[in-house]
């Protein structure tokens, strides 16, 4: 994959790296060498995605610089999972206390959304730097614990809903060039990019871009 991913580099796209790293070694390994690539990276002790690592004690490559683009980013936190974070406002406190450049979180706390002043409060480093926040959003699959999912689907899917994950259950391929889905990601107040934007998030982190794999 480097080579795509220098392409990226060469052409001034960002590139952001995810290592599931379950030891320190191999955290320090990951941080090194996609440093040397000029990528920015974070190595996660978890595959779920549920927790602020606690090594090292400060993001690679810490810095309290204002980071208004990608490209003025040095590091960032990949928190999912908010399975040990009893409210939202612990999980907001908990991030408010970091350094991090960049947080790519959820659109929700559980099935509660984020507010705009949420967001905003999480856009400020605890060094005082400002960050960029961004909202994960699969557009591959759809998943039935989202607020668009509609119960009749269950027994009656529509056309453009496949089969489920195998490997993670209640998520479901989705035919993504059909306009009923599409719909659903963008195009309107009720859709999913709109609501994500209006709330001050700062990007889409867009998941399972590589749907068309099912469909071949």
């Amino acid at each position: 994959m480097l080579v795509f991913l220098d392409v990226c580099e060469e052409s001034d796209v960002e590139v952001l790296v995810t290592d599931y790293c379950f030891t320190r070694g191999k955290m320090d390994e990951s941080y090194t060498k996609n440093n040397a690539k000029g990528y920015i990276s974070f190595a996660a002790p978890e595959r779920e995605l549920n927790v602020i690592p606690d090594y090292p004690q400060e993001p690679y490559n810490v810095n309290a610089n204002d980071v208004n683009s990608l490209a003025d980013a040095e590091n960032f936190l990949y928190l999912l999972n908010t399975e040990n974070f009893t409210s939202k406002q612990e999980f907001i406190s908990a991030l408010s206390e970091t350094n991090y450049d960049v947080l790519l979180i959820d659109y929700f706390f559980n099935e509660e959304e984020f507010t705009t002043a949420d967001i905003d409060t999480l856009k400020t480093k605890i060094n005082g730097g400002k960050r960029l926040v961004i909202s994960y959003m699969s557009i591959g699959e759809a998943e039935d614990y989202r607020y668009y999912w509609q119960n009749e689907w269950n027994s009656n899917p529509p056309a453009w809903l496949a089969g489920e994950n195998p490997d993670w259950e209640g998520n479901y391929k989705v035919r993504y060039w059909q306009k009923e889905w599409q719909n659903v990601i963008y195009g309107s107040e009720s859709s999913y990019i709109y609501k994500i934007i209006s709330k001050g998030f700062d990007g889409v982190y867009l998941d399972i871009i590589d749907a068309f794999e099912y469909f071949e």
